[in-house]
């Protein structure tokens, strides 16, 4: 059970929506969407965490978009916490970028293909901030036990473990729903990334995607019992400067929540 502002997240308390855009492209771009996803989430009663990754250190081409700039980024989602009284979630990759970092977001998130860095899971942990781990897709579940471990060797027992897609032969993914179980009985939050989950990983010049799985992932995680749910949503996927072909549309977005709700309250008897 992790408490963040007035809300509770895991303990089979309602589902979390964890949402943004999948990186800092302008602060327009940002408040336009946060504001909206704030919104519908309030119209909803669902807690929501706004997600912006404020660089991209991990992409497929060396001429893709990796960011504003760090300084303007961060002053972003400081901007955004601020503006609208919402937690605020990005990712680091490197111990050095830790600090600043922590400063400004609510939970520090390590990327899948960072999952198994002994030295930046501890470094995260000793700012004593929520640490979200991605699990790696080369991981299986029970392996994230151990990345617990490290985090939790820090002192620091609040920790999420997310679920992204494992994966399957080459330039796929696919996800297992038997990894949400295992990873809750390690007593960490589970959360479900259904956008990354539907990713076709380095095929070509930039990542592919089936956008057409993310509602069924979603609910399908959510029938397991998940404590919250992660969703990189744009207002127009096709245009978006990073994972364009795995971002849900804005528009979509409320519709989804609707039957992901009543999905939990079923499942968690609310």
């Amino acid at each position: 059970m992790i408490k963040i502002q007035d809300f509770v997240i895991g303990s089979g308390k309602p589902l979390a929506l964890i949402a943004g855009p999948c990186v800092i492209e302008s602060e327009e771009l940002v408040f336009s969407t946060a504001k909206a996803i704030k919104l519908i989430a309030r119209e909803l009663n669902i807690p929501y965490i706004f997600k912006s990754s404020y660089k991209k250190a991990n992409r497929t081409n060396i001429n893709s978009f990796t960011g504003i700039g760090d300084d303007e980024a961060l002053q972003i989602l400081a901007n955004v916490k601020k503006e609208f009284g919402i937690p605020v979630l990005t990712d680091v990759h490197s111990i050095e970028e830790i600090n600043k970092a922590a400063e400004i977001v609510d939970i520090l998130q390590i990327p899948a293909f960072l999952s198994r860095q002994t030295d930046l899971l501890i470094a995260a942990g000793k700012t004593g901030k929520i640490v979200n781990v991605k699990k790696g897709q080369f991981l299986a579940p029970d392996d994230m036990k151990h990345v617990a471990e490290k985090i939790a060797s820090s002192g620091n027992n609040k920790i999420m473990l997310t679920e992204r897609g494992s994966t399957f032969g080459y330039h796929n993914l696919i996800v297992d729903m038997r990894a949400l179980i295992i990873m809750k009985e390690f007593g960490y939050p589970v959360v479900m990334d259904a956008t990354h989950s539907v990713q076709l990983p380095g095929k070509g010049n930039i990542s592919g995607g089936e956008p057409k799985f993310i509602k069924p992932l979603a609910k399908a995680a959510a029938a397991v019992g998940i404590d919250a749910l992660f969703l990189e949503v744009h207002p127009n996927p096709k245009e978006a400067l990073s994972d364009s072909e795995s971002q849900l549309p804005l528009n979509d977005l409320k519709d989804l929540l609707i039957d992901i709700k009543a999905i939990d309250k079923i499942v968690k008897h609310y």
